[in-house]
């Protein structure tokens, strides 16, 4: 296939999708996608053993991109853009600390929590995993890429959930931000596999991840501040102007972040919440002008929806291979760390807002919400991908772990959550 039929097979599989979501499953679209995705793979691979030219077509779609890269480097920036310019960013400002702690702390700690908890299972003989020879650093790397929660996914739900504004912006802010510090972490911990643990001092690594942090947040800044500057010169008089702008500058972010090393992740939020502003400075009056017009909202809208469609469609191609090398005896670790990437979740987010309801007021069950809200996508996914292929064997278990750890979120905690709110 050439990229218009990969694109227009794509977009048609979406568009299908979205309709049998909206008429027969009628579920939540991030659920509902995923599960068509699940039956999609089931699909191929049953009709695969009649016709094994139909599975080699299917495995050959994945073969002709880098999924890795057109989601981090072409589909997250959309994404998060959109999901930056949907957030309440006032209320976000008052709570920035908190959002802050909340998604600092909670990758961290989880990153490190889930990471131990692997590698002392792999040295249990009962399992059988000792020789996959995954070192320490390999088990954070899973551990770094599966703390990240997805934040399409996650702002898909709590819009539906009649929470209060500052309960929903605390979770969408902690979602958007927790992603661009996740991807960090995994890249320092990656540039550690990659070089020698021996190689790597503290220096080097505070560097590296100071570099990815403090660059994309000023890089977002400027580019939002000019960004800003343009969308208010035009007066909302050109709105297919404002879509060119804003189009440019979310492709233009990780260009310049690739040169320099920033965090493109962060760096687009951060411009996102510069431009979702209005010029009274006020979200709950009547008549409000917004720096942008009503056009450009509507485009995003439309474009992170496409855009999560096809993603998930991927995600059910690309799982394929995984799911033809599958191993039953991997059952038992996978729900072992399902529980451990939970309860890691939970002490990062409960630790926080313990420490800040010293002076903050938070609603009950606010940590409760946060932690069971936190459901993992494409991102973790495509990151798994990205691991070395010097991790060797053991890349095939973070694989399954990671997709395993993601089904459960969006199927289990997603199709849950709105029983928990209640």
């Amino acid at each position: 296939m050439n990229f218009l039929e990969l694109a227009t097979f794509l977009l048609l599989l979406a568009s299908i999708f979205s309709i049998i979501n909206l008429r027969i499953l009628k579920l939540p679209q991030t659920i509902g996608l995923m599960v068509l995705a699940i039956a999609l793979s089931a699909v191929i691979l049953i009709a695969g053993v009649i016709s094994p030219e139909l599975l080699t077509f299917a495995t050959s779609l994945t073969e002709q991109f880098d999924f890795s890269v057109l989601l981090i480097d072409v589909m997250l920036p959309f994404l998060l853009f959109a999901g930056a310019i949907s957030v309440n960013v006032h209320e976000l400002l008052k709570d920035k600390l908190t959002i802050l702690l909340l998604a600092s702390f909670g990758v961290v700690f989880s990153t490190f929590a889930v990471g131990t908890g692997l590698f002392w299972l792999t040295e249990q003989s009962f399992l059988g995993l000792s020789e996959l020879g995954l070192s320490y650093v390999d088990c954070l790397l899973f551990g770094a890429l599966i703390a990240p929660t997805d934040p399409i996914a996650v702002l898909a739900m709590v819009k539906k959930m009649n929470l209060s504004s500052i309960t929903e912006t605390r979770i969408a802010g902690e979602s958007l931000f927790n992603d661009g510090i996740g991807v960090v972490v995994f890249l320092t911990l990656l540039s550690m596999k990659l070089e020698g643990i021996e190689n790597v001092t503290l220096a080097s690594v505070g560097s590296l991840f100071a570099t990815e942090v403090i660059g994309g947040i000023v890089l977002g800044a400027i580019m939002g501040f000019l960004g800003l500057k343009l969308v208010k010169y035009i007066e909302n008089e050109h709105v297919e102007l404002e879509v060119l702008i804003t189009l440019s500058m979310v492709l233009l972010v990780p260009v310049i972040s690739h040169i320099f090393h920033f965090s493109a992740v962060l760096g687009v939020v951060v411009m996102g919440l510069f431009l979702n502003q209005n010029i009274d400075g006020d979200d709950q009056a009547e008549g409000v002008q917004r720096v942008m017009g009503d056009y450009v909202y509507k485009f995003w809208h439309l474009l992170d929806e496409t855009l999560n469609a096809i993603l998930f469609i991927l995600i059910g191609l690309e799982v394929i291979p995984i799911l033809q090398n599958f191993d039953f005896s991997y059952l038992l670790i996978i729900l072992i760390m399902i529980i451990v990437v939970v309860i890691s979740r939970g002490i990062g987010v409960f630790v926080p807002i313990k420490i800040l309801s010293i002076k903050k007021s938070f609603e009950k069950n606010t940590a409760l919400i946060i932690t069971w809200g936190g459901l993992r996508g494409g991102l973790s996914i495509a990151l798994a991908l990205n691991l070395p292929d010097s991790i060797g064997s053991g890349k095939d278990l973070i694989l399954i772990l990671t997709y395993g750890v993601v089904l459960f979120t969006i199927l289990v905690q997603g199709l849950t959550l709105k029983k928990i709110v209640k």
